[in-house]
């Protein structure tokens, strides 16, 4: 074996130029391989910090009807504590909630967020503090939280690792008795989904949890659905008999209570849960890369083979000389398996500097991205597929040097690099399939192509240039809240620049809404609670639409005079009154967001319609309060000006520390980078296929010019014969074009029906395209067909200059 590797370094040394042609093709497929294995490892195989996380589920709720659940709902704790004593499936089940709030500084506040969890909490996840102690039983009471646990990132980041903060009290918003701090949780752990705090500005699910406090769920509101659910499933039990345990003992409890009915628990896995949203872009771009590995592979099997045909004569030689086959085909596969290590070894290498360019253009597309890094599973990964690269590229090589017959290749010696029929159909098949993998990669990218151009042709019903937006946060005192806000609204609008001003609770495509039930004029009452209408509520200060661009259709805009003591107002859209008065005028109607006992919010106006969450998707019901009135805790300031609006950022920022300097500032981005926010996935996922697709181009354009190269060279005899019997060079350009045209146009058509088959991965990435749109299939194998017959150009040239006496003078 010693003997075979060394004979494959010389021979490798002795040509450079195949041997890089070779490591550079593997080492691109490789790459791109390694680098998206190394994203879903990091984001989808890596488990939480929990112990054994496969047996953790969520309870999150489902209507028994089967129809869609509008708004989010969480759980009474009449029944989930109920369910504590009597579910014999779960070792434990624990509530949670979501809050934000702020850490109180003298340089300006820093947003917090933290989870409020039961007692049960730490003890079903399984985590431990690392410092300090965990929640005890006295922790646990009526009234505000007096303790906390930190998380060890924001331990690290804010207060420096000091493990003198155990036994001290910080300053947090909203708590009029600052927390003791009394342990640090270890690094790591992220938020559980709280879906009906989903809408708020600060709201991340991938993010670290910031604090914990302890939370004990008051007998007063013991009917109310305000909790959401982990359990932990016993060693030998399954998901389907927990879950069939808890319908039981829900429906059981809807009996006895009205409030209860309409729901039953589905449970979930934790770790499906939390990698939803990934697998949805991951996987289908793994299979991308897979096809690049696949196409590399196809030309590195194609430079064996005809470097194979190069040296028959010496391996004819060797078997004369009582070399045997087997120790031939050995040493055959010892060079394709050095060679692929060598392209492993690089697109290893090329795959840690691809996962710092992913996190560079990947922003917000893939949850939890920092975690991702290129160690050791990248390499095992990118090895594993240098082994299976080998066997791919030199299974036809080596089974080909096993086959061969010394006495007929010496006999018919003749010039080197000529290939019989067999082997040039060989070629032709692998270059056909290369053709048909590349062609499905960039049916997928002209998909995504379409979908970007369809997306930013959509009406989106307000203008998104020159706007800054950045979320602002009065944390002193509710008392002061009114006149900060006021105060900020007339000094911000008074800087050089500015055209309008105004708070918003819900700026579009943030995600951000109130999710709220309520009961509409003219609808009949909901006889229990999953009959209530679900809508989005946003809020907002006079002047928003005008800056905005949004067209008031009727009634009036908001005032500064609709504040607290004045009777409740809103603004609906044009979609709301479509659906709900779609006969008379909505202007003057009525709805009751807390049950028809509790006074009636009065609809004083009508704006046009907006694509405000997803730009996907056409205008829905919303309804707009008067943030004088809805008094939001945190918001975003919206300001419009005449130019960039970038300029007055600092200006806006000194004039709001001017009202107040413990004011949290945060997250300034104009609306057009909220805009390219939302598209994230899409963008990303966009620019990937199209990197795979030009490397795959680039690969199988140079097969296509090997191919027909080989065969030039190996019917020298036969041109040189065609020439002498009168065909003029234009009949010999057409014989080799033609060749070249039913090699590219067998693939082309394979690879549209490939395309077919894997484009539908992408169906939810897609707008207003089907994954076989006629158009995309004609233009990218048009196109292809184009490019690629440009490769055929210089070995259709070479073979009209064949000479016919110096061939036939050889031969």
């Amino acid at each position: 074996m010693k003997s075979d590797i060394r004979f494959a370094i010389r021979m490798l040394l002795k040509q450079p130029g195949f041997t890089l042609m070779a490591v550079m093709t593997l080492a691109l497929g490789i790459g791109a391989t390694s680098a998206v294995f190394s994203l879903i490892q990091g984001v989808l195989l890596t488990p939480p910090p929990y112990e054994k996380p496969q047996q953790l589920v969520l309870v999150p709720t489902a209507r028994t009807d089967g129809q869609k659940q509008e708004s989010p709902r969480g759980w009474p704790s009449e029944q989930w504590m109920e369910w504590q004593k009597e579910a014999k499936s779960f070792a434990g089940i624990a509530g949670y909630g979501w809050q934000f709030n702020f850490l109180i500084r003298n340089e300006g506040s820093q947003s917090i967020q933290g989870m409020a969890v039961t007692k049960d909490y730490l003890a079903v996840l399984g985590l431990q503090p690392v410092v300090g102690r965990g929640f005890e039983n006295q922790d646990f009471g009526p009234g505000p939280a007096r303790v906390i646990l930190l998380g060890y990132e924001i331990w690290q980041r804010t207060f420096s690792g000091d493990p003198q903060i155990i036994g001290k009290t910080v300053r947090i918003s909203r708590w009029d008795v600052p927390p003791t701090v009394i342990g640090v949780m270890p690094p790591g752990v992220r938020f559980l989904p709280s879906p009906g705090a989903a809408k708020e500005p600060n709201y991340n699910v991938n993010a670290l949890v910031d604090f914990w406090s302890p939370a004990e769920p008051d007998p007063k509101y013991e009917k109310d659905p305000d909790w959401y659910l982990v359990a932990r499933l016993r060693d030998h039990s399954t998901q389907e008999r927990g879950q069939g345990e808890l319908t039981v003992l829900a429906e059981r409890e809807a009996q006895s209570e009205k409030r209860f009915q309409g729901f039953v628990p589905q449970l979930q896995s934790l770790k499906d849960e939390m990698n939803q949203d990934s697998r949805k872009i991951l996987v289908p771009l793994l299979g991308a890369a897979a096809l690049v590995l696949l196409i590399g592979c196809g030309n590195a099997a194609a430079l064996l083979l005809v470097r194979g045909l190069q040296r028959q004569q010496e391996y004819a030689v060797r078997s004369a000389m009582g070399m045997g086959r087997l120790a031939l085909m050995r040493q055959v596969a010892t060079e394709s398996l050095l060679l692929a290590l060598l392209g492993g070894v690089l697109g290893v290498a090329l795959a840690f500097a691809v996962v710092k360019l992913f996190k560079l253009i990947a922003g917000h597309a893939i949850p939890r991205l920092e975690d991702v890094t290129a160690g050791w599973a990248v390499l095992a990964w990118g090895l594993g597929a240098a082994v299976v690269a080998s066997v791919l590229a030199g299974i036809f090589p080596a089974l080909r040097a096993f086959r061969l017959d010394p006495m007929e290749v010496l006999k018919n010696a003749g010039p080197k690099g000529t290939a019989g029929l067999g082997e040039r159909r060989l070629l032709r098949g692998v270059t056909m399939a290369q053709t048909a993998l590349t062609l499905a990669l960039l049916v997928g990218a002209g998909l995504l192509i379409r979908t970007m151009i369809n997306i930013a042709k959509v009406p989106s019903g307000y203008n998104t240039g020159h706007i800054l937006t950045m979320s602002v946060t009065e944390v002193r005192s509710y008392s002061e809240w009114a006149s900060f806000h006021r105060h900020a609204l007339e000094r911000v609008s008074a800087i050089p620049g500015v055209q309008y001003t105004a708070f918003a609770w819900g700026v579009p495509l943030t995600g951000n809404n109130w999710p709220a039930t309520l009961e509409i004029e003219g609808q009949p009452p909901a006889t229990k609670e999953s009959e209530r209408t679900a809508l989005p509520l946003r809020a907002v200060t006079e002047d928003y639409f005008k800056l905005m661009g949004v067209t008031l259709l009727g009634g009036r805009e908001f005032r500064s005079s609709d504040e607290g003591k004045a009777p409740n107002v809103a603004i609906v859209n044009q979609a709301f009154a479509d659906r709900y008065f779609p006969q008379g005028n909505v202007i003057g109607r009525k709805f009751w967001l807390n049950g028809r006992d509790k006074p009636a919010t009065e609809i004083v106006g009508e704006v046009s319609g907006a694509r405000t969450d997803d730009l996907t998707q056409a205008s829905s019901p919303e309804i707009y309060l008067s943030l004088w009135q809805a008094t939001a805790f945190s918001k975003h300031l919206v300001i419009r000006t005449t130019a960039d609006p970038r300029a007055v950022l600092v200006a806006v920022e000194r004039e709001l520390r001017a009202v107040d300097p413990t004011a949290a500032i945060e997250n300034p981005k104009t609306l057009e980078n909220i805009r390219d926010d939302s598209l994230a996935s899409r963008t990303f996922a966009m620019r990937l296929l199209v990197g795979f697709s030009i490397v795959g181009s680039l690969l199988t354009l140079v097969g296509i010019y090997g191919v027909l190269s080989l065969s030039v060279a190996s019917r020298r005899r036969e041109l040189a014969i065609r020439s002498a019997v009168g065909a003029e060079q234009k009949d010999i350009r057409n014989l080799i074009f033609g060749e070249g045209f039913r090699l590219i146009a067998g693939g082309v058509l394979a690879g549209v029906a490939l395309a077919i088959a894997l484009s539908r991965v992408l169906a939810a990435f897609l707008f207003e395209v089907q994954p076989s749109d006629p158009a995309t299939l004609l233009v990218v194998g048009v196109l292809f067909v184009g490019v690629a017959l440009l490769a055929c150009w210089v070995p259709v040239r070479r073979a009209a200059k064949v000479d016919p006496l110096e061939a036939l003078r050889y031969e």
